[in-house]
């Protein structure tokens, strides 16, 4: 037997443009409508979320619906009759938070604040006072989010009727993925611990307006790395929102500790090959050469002080 929950979440009174007027609903049986809602995935072959979340906004105002599945092929609710937006999206994730859910255009997706060396940790190396990208500073670092896949409908109208009415949603991949892979990279046999970030990414998304309506705002995302097994190549990856709506700069970071216990750090200009990616949902950055040096030996040449990280900006030919 399917599952389903249903939630009503209080919708706050906005201001600005994108204000919300609160009605009151009306849940008398006679003033209620029984809803087919079928998630239908041919725009995500293979997706299958342990559980969906279905809003509905209604159009004159006031507080959002928000009804739970834990069959992703959809269910049957029973909600007022009236006019609505809706939105579904995935609701089976860790690193995403809402904000701002009161109306489904200011519907906002975010994910939690990171640690930026969380990989290196164990190293017992810590975020405090670790360089950022110059004009990045103050962005927000956070979390990779989880696989995400929405959908949203402008207008539906939901009539008295002695039968069931049908609304089907058709939620497609809301993510990016960004793969990384530094070939011909130095001296990794002297790695103790390796991690990366990608700057100036899309801080949110609003899934109520599109999958790829991106906000302005950019953010640091960091990720683990791994070394291969030759010790040749290091490889990494992580999902964003992708680019913000505001074009931005986008440096790719390495952080890595060597068994000397020195630190370094290596800024690549990947801008390009983002935006210039054939498939903006899969994008693979590739790049040729991470000059890492030897460690120190028996204290001979120059010893580093292991409290500094040294700055190498790896430029990428064209």
């Amino acid at each position: 037997m399917k599952k389903i929950f249903h939630t009503v979440t209080m919708a706050a009174i906005l201001t600005a443009a994108t204000s919300c007027e609160h009605k009151d609903l009306c849940y008398d049986h006679s003033h209620t409508v029984d809803v087919k809602v079928a998630f239908d995935w041919k725009n995500a072959p293979g997706a299958a979320p342990a559980s969906m979340s279905f809003y509905l906004f209604p159009a004159g105002g006031g507080e959002a619906l928000r009804y739970d599945f834990t069959d992703c092929t959809g269910g049957t609710i029973r909600v007022p009759v009236g006019n609505y937006e809706a939105l579904c999206l995935n609701s089976d994730t860790e690193n995403i938070n809402y904000r701002n859910t009161e109306c489904r255009e200011t519907f906002e997706v975010t994910t939690r604040a990171a640690d930026l060396l969380s990989g290196l940790s164990v190293l017992g190396v810590l975020s405090d006072g670790v360089p950022r990208v110059d004009g990045t500073e103050d962005e927000r670092v956070i979390l990779p989010p989880d696989m995400l896949w929405s959908d949203c409908v402008e207008s539906i109208e939901l009539k008295r009727t002695d039968g069931t009415m049908a609304v089907t949603l058709r939620p497609e991949m809301s993510v990016c993925r960004y793969s990384v892979e530094i070939r011909n990279a130095a001296n990794l046999k002297y790695v103790s611990g390796i991690s990366g970030s990608l700057s100036s990414m899309a801080e949110s998304l609003y899934p109520g307006v599109g999958c790829d309506a991106t906000c302005k705002m950019g953010a640091t995302i960091p990720f683990d790395a791994a070394v291969s097994a030759d010790k040749s190549t290091v490889t990494g990856g992580l999902f964003a929102f992708g680019c913000p709506s505001a074009r931005k700069t986008h440096t790719l970071t390495i952080y890595a500790v060597l068994s000397d216990e020195s630190k370094w750090y290596y800024t690549f200009d990947v801008t390009d090959q983002i935006h210039s990616a054939p498939n903006q949902r899969d994008v693979h950055i590739v790049l040729d050469g991470l000059p890492l040096p030897k460690p120190i030996v028996n204290g001979g040449g120059f010893q580093p002080d292991v409290d500094d990280w040294h700055s190498v900006n790896v430029d990428i030919e064209m």
